[in-house]
């Protein structure tokens, strides 16, 4: 038996896969760590809580949603109801799987566990993956001392920067080794510079439009592409004459890491998650931040950029020609595209699911003797 045995950590993490796949990855490093821990993830039937969680292999507990209103109105005023419902629904979880530490990521579900966690006496641990600290986590700040942030540029009290937690299939990409089975794997050439163009998991109509409108640079300058446009997002590659540069597109890609091991360049969106596996495997990119949420993708890259590991263009200003003129001429340079691939590198971490699940284990244990 171990210090661990009769264990058990209750996940809250929904809604957004921003907010599900840390939450996920670092479960998968407590199972790593210590197998004999039971897990219990929390979430509601809103987003994507019931299609990811479940993929993972956890036991997914529902609890009702309680998004918070941004303005005045009857939604408002139903609020302090949904809420005292939802906690009580989180409470009765905590109880039937006997948590001893809640970990919570932000979104919908995160309110009701921290409070049902506060009233049970339960410790809290928190991780903050964006720039722009979310109402749920800064709530969560004031209940614990166990806080973890993505960088040092993140506000919130206690935080400690350790990063995001990611996949090992991330952590422990060699791209340089990977990278010809990848460009085999992705029928891309092996020796020509490769830009890989994706806006997320849903895709990104600005960017599509820029990459696409940019390929006769690309095919001129002997740059392949490797383009996942998006599911929701169907587009056409542009025709390519025998022994000019390939232009693949894909729908969607679910080993992103052979992605990565492909490329040298990205363009991309600038969520917490892109950032955060982007530098993880020192991978450079032109990032276009979604111009929405009060710039928050802006400062998800900016400290990147200012490492000299990538690019910063608005969403407005990413045109055909913008990238052209600046995507193109990274590429050809090695020596430039070497520097800012170091960069990106330095700006990185790879250890922070196992650095927070090491954090949570001893929390638990604490909890539990």
């Amino acid at each position: 038996m171990t210090a661990s045995a009769g264990l058990s950590v209750v996940i809250a993490g929904g809604h957004s896969a921003g907010h599900i796949e840390p939450a996920m990855n670092v479960a998968d490093a407590i199972r790593r760590l210590e197998p004999s821990v039971r897990i219990t993830a929390l979430g509601t039937e809103r987003g994507l809580d019931t299609t990811l969680i479940p993929a993972r292999g956890y036991p997914l507990e529902l609890i009702p949603p309680v998004p918070l209103p941004r303005r005045p109105g009857k939604a408002l005023l139903q609020t302090p109801g949904k809420l005292r419902a939802a906690v009580a629904a989180a409470a009765a979880v905590l109880d039937r799987v006997g948590a001893d530490v809640v970990v919570g990521f932000g979104g919908y579900v995160a309110v009701p566990a921290y409070l049902a966690a506060r009233r049970r006496g339960i410790p809290i641990v928190v991780h903050e993956a964006n720039a722009r600290t979310g109402v749920a986590n800064r709530l969560a700040a004031r209940l614990t001392t166990h806080v973890f942030t993505a960088s040092d540029s993140v506000r919130i009290r206690h935080g400690v920067a350790i990063g995001i937690p990611l996949r090992p299939a991330i952590t422990e990409l060699d791209r340089t080794a990977a990278r010809p089975a990848a460009r085999s794997k992705l029928k891309l050439d092996a020796d020509r510079p490769t830009l890989l163009v994706t806006g997320g998991s849903q895709g990104a109509q600005r960017i599509n439009g820029a990459a696409l409108g940019a390929a006769p640079a690309f095919e001129a300058a002997g740059v392949q592409v490797l383009h996942i446009a998006g599911p929701k997002n169907p587009v056409l590659a542009p025709e390519r004459t025998a022994g000019h540069a390939p232009y693949r597109v894909l729908p969607y890609l679910e080993t992103m890491a052979d992605a990565y091991a492909a490329a040298d360049f990205v363009l991309c969106r600038s969520g917490a998650m892109t950032c955060a596996e982007l530098t993880a495997v020192g991978l450079p990119a032109a990032y276009v931040p979604l111009p929405l949420r009060g710039g928050e993708q802006r400062l998800n890259a900016e400290p990147i950029v200012a490492a000299g590991g990538g690019l910063l263009v608005s969403d407005a200003e990413c045109t055909p020609e913008w990238v052209a003129d600046n995507v193109v001429g990274v590429l050809l340079d090695p020596s430039r595209l070497s520097a800012m691939t170091a960069a990106a590198r330095g700006a990185g971490t790879r250890h922070a699911g196992e650095t927070m699940a090491r954090a949570v284990l001893e929390v638990a244990r604490g909890h539990h003797s």
